[in-house]
């Protein structure tokens, strides 16, 4: 099996459709679909079904692709090992980061990191966390700044996670709410109250939280924007709970902020493929990222 002819296969399978597949190649469209029966044929049987609507991948479509995403993220790493052979003289890195560390922690990351290596390239990519673990286990990124609630991510066996910090929950209230000059507040006494959620996981920390203090909470809004999510508070709408980095990155004038142990802790990592510890441009953000993190 040509694995060239590999690599053109996943190209289309991601773009969906042999014309989009050839303007990211910049070949032609039958130099494509070439590319692609011959593969087929080598393989003995379709891979993709053809419509005038793009591409759907066949049983043996999908099967190939699994294997094509591990050979791209492979044959990068070795492009990013050759690039680098002497003090980090060349190579790409591509970071994907959820909100808030993009607004805290990556802008100092990448500040301090093209100071020390300006000719390395460094892409950034914003996403949630399942999907920047996604972006690297396809091979369309290499570090994945990810976090997940009391404690470290699911291991999938696909992907290696290195800790880099561990932040804490806050309580976010209205300035007028009963609540927000006590100093000790218990979760349990905003049983009553209506609350604002975030995205998925922040959401579901926010739900066991709740229910480990005796109470299912009455979630009546819902954003992941954490800017929008204090601006609701502001405005009277409910209370929330946000991690710290994101109070960091925003602090709305008109919410009031209270520490609770029981609201848990969210552990930040990076998340990336085995071995691309080894491939010098990775590894030396690696370390900038951990660098960074550790004097916040």
């Amino acid at each position: 099996m040509d694995p060239r002819r590999v690599l053109v296969f996943r190209t289309v399978a991601r773009a969906g459709s042999l014309s989009a597949a050839a303007r990211e190649l910049g070949w032609t469209q039958p130099a494509v679909s070439q590319q692609l029966q011959r593969l087929e044929h080598e393989v003995g049987g379709p891979l993709v079904l053809r419509s005038t609507r793009g591409v759907t991948l066949t049983d043996a479509g999908r099967l190939l692709l699994g294997r094509a995403d591990a050979l791209a993220g492979e044959l990068h790493m070795a492009g990013e090992e050759l690039a680098a052979l002497a003090q980090l003289r060349g190579g790409r890195v591509r970071l994907v980061s959820y909100p808030s560390a993009v607004a805290t922690i990556v802008p100092e990351a990448l500040r301090l990191f093209r100071a020390g290596h300006p000719a390395v390239d460094v892409s950034l990519a914003e996403a949630e966390p399942p999907e920047a673990a996604t972006a690297v286990r396809e091979g369309t990124a290499d570090l994945a700044l990810v976090f997940a609630y009391d404690g470290a991510p699911a291991d999938d066996g696909a992907l290696t996670w290195l800790p880099l910090t561990r932040e804490p929950v806050e309580l976010v209230l209205p300035p007028d709410h009963p609540a927000a000059s006590r100093s000790r507040l218990s979760l349990a006494s905003l049983a009553d109250d209506t609350w604002i959620a975030g995205c998925p996981r922040c959401s579901q920390h926010l739900v066991e939280r709740c229910r480990e203090a005796g109470f299912e909470p009455r979630v009546t809004h819902a954003t992941d924007d954490y800017v929008a999510v204090q601006a609701l508070v502001a405005a009277g709408l409910g209370v929330t709970m946000l991690p710290q980095s994101a109070l960091t990155a925003f602090r709305h004038p008109e919410v009031v902020v209270r520490s609770s142990r029981t609201l848990g802790s969210r552990h930040v990592g990076l998340a990336y493929r085995p071995g691309a510890e080894q491939v010098p441009a990775t590894a030396a953000l690696m370390e900038q990222l951990i660098r960074t993190t550790a004097r916040r």
